[in-house]
């Protein structure tokens, strides 16, 4: 049964039609993806089927009753008071209207996502502020759930989470995400916003990509034919009209209606074309470190960190949202000295970085002041170029290039940071979260570039698709500071963590029954010689995985007191951190106690 139906729906802002004369059905259990190029209308139609925009034509035919809930990829700055109160939204308390039954989904949202109640909702992370608003939506029961851009800006473990709840929630979903791998995973179906029209295709996003280019291999032949049709029959009427009158008069009148047609016609926006100005080769060690650290007060945000990175090199940096991964790039760039052990960066590196927060964006400018500084021309790679005929490269019209930078959507900045940066010769590209707000088309673009790179590139993400496809090694954080090497990409690091977590489990399991049975696996193998070191160190083991084990039962007795987030999001914050780190170091002493118990 339909949600809701767009019967020849059409919406202009004056130039080109967004929509024109479209129709679309959302059903009960549906999890639609909309795909299409930055600016085509996805958000947009969204907002005309929540009801927020009214077509100029067309119809909107809702479900009666039908509730329908907004994730919108902006967190409100003006959002206050505790996570119970934010999610409870406006309206007051379940006391004012004596609504217990909408108090209980709430408080089962709040248990089943993880959140503290009592804590202030401006002090929780970008993930916890994204799983609050979508608490704040859920709680009203509805029936459709349109989400714009839900990763944005969220860390892996965060978009895992979130793809299992929606998986798990079961409600009908409209989306639209520049994540790939979100894409496979959540969609059923997949509809285009492409040049006013809204095509569906029911498969999966592999095959919709193959399907799409055969579509679009097959538009421009027919359209060729078309045009050199039109170009014969523009001669024969040039030359003047010497057939019958009415015979004459037909070919005319199909004459004009070819000439509306092709005037009516709305062309593909055109590929962005990027490339990097590559600057003489630096030396092969390009950085080293060597059990370096950096902390703020007491606590250590790299520590022990060893790696070395040679020219070529591609590394991803992955961990979640305040690990620390901005202040490693400062540490491996030697923007911060190391507080301990050392870090040395090798010769000629010319280095370009792409900043997450956009900061060398000024928003006052033109955008192609932005880019040539001012300038009427830029050198790339040896040529001059024009800045508008550059911009153009990147998706920038003339009219756009010349508009205020304050003007620009998400999408937009991110297209011109790069274009600005890709005039500058690097040998070392610095990128910082580059994925957010570009559309799949562009992102492969800056795949395929990154991948061709000559130099080394540094790389912040959690886009996990361009991890696999750019990255030859992983830089991993894996708490208190430590960030260890994979080899590969995302795919390859969860391989290669899956078959650690199996070995450490196995570790875990010989040692519980080492502590259970003394001297039960001695007769396995001849046991080494321990070290005086090794020794005392296994006399006290029993003792830390007692203390350990105690102090994890206690903490999560703690927390599951609701008057404990009573106290205070300071409180919380460090009971919780320091239960996951328990949940870290407790297998380490398990598999370390069996180790030397041999």
């Amino acid at each position: 049964m339909a949600i809701v139906s767009l019967l020849d729906v059409s919406l202009s802002f004056g130039g080109a039609p967004l929509l024109d004369r479209v129709n679309l059905q959302l059903d009960r259990g549906e999890r639609v993806c909309l795909v299409g190029r930055n600016g085509a209308g996805k958000s947009t139609l969204m907002k005309i089927i929540a009801g927020e925009l009214s077509p100029d034509k067309g119809q909107v035919f809702r479900t009666p009753g039908a509730v329908i809930a907004t994730l919108r990829q902006e967190v409100p700055v003006d959002l206050t008071g505790t996570v119970l109160s934010v999610i409870e939204g406006e309206g007051g308390s379940y006391e004012q209207h004596n609504d217990w039954e909408r108090h209980d989904r709430v408080e089962r949202l709040v248990e089943k996502m993880g959140l503290p109640a009592a804590m202030e909702f401006s002090a929780l992370s970008a993930g916890q502020k994204r799983r609050v608003l979508l608490a704040r939506g859920l709680v009203e029961e509805p029936q459709l759930l349109l989400l714009d851009e839900p990763t944005n800006h969220l860390d892996l473990e965060s978009i895992q989470w979130l793809e299992e709840f929606l998986l798990e929630w079961g409600g009908a979903l409209l989306f639209v995400t520049h994540d790939r791998a979100f894409l496979r995973k959540i969609s059923t179906r997949i509809v285009e916003v492409d040049r006013g029209q809204l095509v569906g295709w029911q498969c999966d996003y592999n095959t919709f990509l193959a399907r799409k280019e055969a579509v679009l291999a097959a538009e421009e032949v027919e359209r060729a034919q078309f045009d050199k049709k039109l170009a014969q029959e523009e001669v024969w009427i040039r030359r003047g009209v010497k057939a019958q009158r009415s015979r004459a008069n037909n070919r005319i009148h199909a004459l004009e209606k070819m000439r509306a047609e092709r005037t009516a016609r709305r062309d593909r926006a055109g590929t962005a074309k990027m490339t990097a100005q590559e600057a003489d080769r630096s030396g092969f060690k390009v950085i080293s470190c060597e059990a370096a650290g950096f902390r703020y007060d007491d606590r250590w945000i790299v520590r022990d960190l060893t790696t070395r990175i040679e020219r070529g090199d591609k590394i991803g940096i992955v961990g979640p949202n305040g690990a620390g991964k901005t202040t490693l790039l400062r540490l491996l760039l030697g923007q911060i000295a190391p507080q301990a052990g050392k870090v040395e960066q090798g010769t000629r590196l010319e280095i370009v970085y792409f900043d997450q927060l956009r900061a060398q964006l000024d928003e006052t400018m033109r955008v192609q002041d932005a880019v040539a500084d001012g300038n009427a021309t830029v050198t790339i790679n040896g040529r001059t170029r024009h800045v508008i005929s550059y911009l153009e490269d990147f998706l920038f019209d003339p009219t756009r290039a010349r508009t205020p930078i304050k003007a620009l959507s998400g999408g937009e900045r991110n297209r011109l940071l790069l274009a600005r940066l890709f005039t500058k010769p690097a040998n070392v590209l610095v990128l910082d979260e580059p994925t957010n707000d570009l559309d799949a088309e562009t992102l492969e673009l800056l795949e395929d570039l990154l991948v061709e790179f000559g130099g080394t590139v540094l790389l912040v993400s959690h886009d996990r698709a361009f991890l696999n496809e750019v990255c030859t090694s992983l830089l991993v954080y894996e708490g208190e500071g430590t960030f260890n090497d994979y080899i590969g990409g995302y795919d390859d690091w969860q391989r290669e963590r899956a078959v650690r977590a199996a070995e450490a489990a196995a570790a875990l399991e010989r040692a519980k029954r080492a502590l259970k049975e003394p001297g039960a696996f001695v007769g396995e193998k001849k046991k080494r010689k321990l070290s005086n070191k090794e020794r005392a160190e296994l006399e006290v083991l029993p003792k830390t995985i007692e203390s350990l084990e105690a102090e994890q039962v206690k903490l999560s007795e703690t927390l599951a007191d609701p008057a404990f987030f009573r106290k205070g999001g300071a409180d919380v914050a460090r009971s919780t951190a320091r239960l996951h780190e328990i949940e870290t170091e407790l297998p380490v002493a398990y598999a370390r106690w069996s180790e030397l118990e041999g």
